[in-house]
């Protein structure tokens, strides 16, 4: 048999082995960075060892066949501290689940780049700012929830093309503006957006009426 014929497979085995270590050490890095943002005084991420080359060995990390992360299960853990903006390098992340901790801060505009996500809630915690126009590009999000948050600013408009939508939840905040009716949005209850003092009423025909008394911030 001839040296090219072997070499060939070889190659592309050397070369599979290679980006997959090249991908599980982008994700190792980027939630090794969400470690370092975070006080953990339960030891939560304890596991959480950044000279493993493969973070599928950490506690309350789910991976694929090819050892790339699909969901981080976080939920209730005493977390406090930051998102981060590495998050967004998770590219097969379906479940982010950070729900009721003390995270506080913005929600990382880089959060829009989780093309897979399914679900997405980082409900009860004490995150401040706008909800990110880029979480639009999620367009496989079945689930959003924000509630019980300090959310601030308008709801983004391009949230109502987010067709695989199920469940959305952002009451409980300080949203501002109106809601919008159109595309995904049509299906939700005024339960969603409940508690939050200045977000007007539903736009009439799709028309945005902008609050007359005072900037919407």
């Amino acid at each position: 048999m001839a040296i090219s014929t072997l070499l060939g497979p070889l190659l592309v085995l050397l070369l599979s082995i290679a980006l997959a270590t090249t991908n599980a050490n982008t994700e190792g890095d980027a939630l090794y960075a969400l470690r370092r943002a975070v006080k953990d005084p339960q030891g939560v991420l304890e596991s959480w060892d950044p000279t493993l080359v493969d973070p599928c060995t950490w506690f309350h990390v789910t991976c694929d066949s090819d050892n790339r992360v699909t969901r981080l299960d976080l939920g209730n853990g005493k977390l406090s501290g930051r998102l981060v903006p590495e998050l967004g390098k998770l590219e097969r992340l379906q479940y982010l689940e950070l729900y009721m901790n003390n995270l506080v801060g913005p929600v990382p505009e880089e959060l829009g780049g989780l093309k897979s996500l399914i679900s997405f809630d980082l409900y009860y915690n004490n995150l401040t700012g706008p909800i990110p126009s880029s979480l639009s590009s999620l367009s496989n999000l079945k689930f959003l929830r924000l509630n019980g948050n300090r959310l601030t600013g308008r709801i983004p408009r391009d949230l109502t093309k987010l067709g695989s939508l199920k469940i959305l939840d952002v009451s409980n905040n300080d949203l501002c503006g109106t809601i919008p009716t159109s595309g995904s949005f049509s299906k939700f209850s005024e339960e969603s957006f409940m508690n939050n003092p200045r977000l007007e009423g539903p736009e009439l025909m799709g028309f945005v009426r902008y609050d007359v008394g005072g900037d919407c911030k």
